[in-house]
């Protein structure tokens, strides 16, 4: 019993971090900012593609956080090319539109407003050996109707091609481009692709998994959480049908080189609401701007089937584009929305966004070394634009990030 109760105190401690930040004058912000907007200019159908390959549940890359440093920066015309985006229907038709792009400098592809006090400092990423966990398995399953199907784990949800993805509105799921792309066709299941929202059906019999409270949601509000004891829930899925499915080109056009890994995210339409709280998108600010410098994410990693996965780390290096960081991850929960929990001044409360798109576990050789690294993609300005016009079919509503 002690043992158990031992194992979750980190955990509850992080959860609780935020009410006792509030205490401080310099808690962490979300800084609300102008960005650019991202608009559709002209749409063509493209030929049916021909869904042959299974989805990859890992992203391999050759270029490491040096390597995307020194990458030269996409100019605007570039910008508009990767900022294009495919629309794949249900019905099987496949639709290329091109954008435009307006108030927005090309000399910076990072949020202004988060730029300054800025360190630049970033910590060295560890030489290991190939795998997905980093020493102790830090993952926590969560189970139990009480909070298992409370915000905010309840925005997690799965993909019938197995990745994870994260509610983003009534009607939409953010989620990695290679859960339904490969970077050259659209995979097997993409067509007919349907996003699974876990329900647990409660048995009788009591749990030997995870130790948590039956109020565990409120901790992770700042509230009580009286303590009772957990049932053994067994999960299943509610599924609900994608209308549309959009990929941005620059994962299509360059998954073959070093840019690709900077566009791995794309948004899924439902063909009806679901009914949910859902997280709000953020810009995603420096690592060291993060409270504890921590990144959080829910999925459903491959190993432990029928269960949500809660984890969060430290954020490591970063580019304009990327997150690295050692989250314990598996296969299946890339395509989870990472997020971060910041307090919101103009409505006077905590409140989590989403930050980034967890891609996956990656790795180099270098000098006979491999070295490993979990990625996040950024949700940078205009990724922010370009995701919230999508969601809200206008850019009035997406001048705020």
């Amino acid at each position: 019993m002690r043992s158990r109760f031992a194992s979750i105190l980190p955990l509850l401690f992080v959860l609780c971090l935020p009410s006792v930040f509030s205490s401080f004058s310099s808690r962490p912000q979300w800084i609300l900012q102008h960005v650019p907007v991202v608009l559709p200019q002209h749409t063509e159908s493209r030929p049916a593609p021909r869904f042959l390959s299974p989805a990859r549940l890992d992203v391999n890359s050759p270029c490491d956080p040096e390597c995307h440093k020194r990458a030269p920066r996409p100019s605007y015309w570039d910008l508009r090319g990767l900022l294009a985006y495919e629309t794949l229907h249900s019905d099987g038709q496949l639709t290329e539109t091109a954008i435009g792009i307006y108030g927005y400098s090309p000399s910076s592809n990072t949020s202004p407003a988060y730029s300054l006090g800025s360190s630049g400092k970033t910590e060295r990423s560890h030489v290991r050996r190939k795998r997905q966990i980093f020493g102790h398995d830090g993952r926590f399953s969560i189970a139990g109707q009480n909070f298992l199907l409370k915000y905010p784990f309840s925005v997690a949800v799965k993909l019938s091609t197995g990745c994870s993805g994260t509610l983003v509105g009534d009607r939409h799921v953010l989620t990695a481009a290679h859960c339904v792309h490969d970077g050259k066709n659209y995979v097997k299941g993409a067509q007919r692709l349907r996003v699974g929202f876990l329900k647990p059906k409660q048995r009788e019999t009591q749990s030997s998994t995870l130790f948590l409270p039956s109020n565990f949601s409120n901790y992770v509000e700042g509230g009580p959480a009286p303590y009772a004891p957990p049932t053994n829930d067994k999960m299943k899925f509610q599924w609900i049908r994608a209308k549309r499915t959009h990929v941005p080109k620059g994962w299509i056009k360059g998954n073959a080189n070093d840019i690709g890994m900077d566009y791995d995210y794309a948004l899924l339409e439902l063909k009806k609401p679901h009914k949910r709280r859902h997280m709000k998108l953020g810009v995603s600010p420096p690592a060291q701007r993060l409270p504890g410098h921590r990144v959080h994410f829910s999925g459903f990693d491959n190993d432990r089937p029928g269960k949500l996965v809660y984890r969060f780390c430290q954020a490591g290096e970063e580019t304009s584009d990327l997150l690295y960081q050692h989250c314990d991850a598996q296969p299946g929960a890339s395509g989870s929305g990472v997020y971060a929990r910041m307090w919101d001044g103009r409505r006077r409360r905590w409140e989590r966004k989403v930050i980034g798109v967890f891609s996956g576990h990656q790795w180099v050789e270098r000098q006979g070394a491999s070295q490993e690294f979990n990625v996040a993609v950024r949700i940078t300005p205009l990724k922010y634009a370009q995701i919230c016009y999508w969601i809200k079919g206008n850019f009035v509503d997406c001048r705020e990030g």
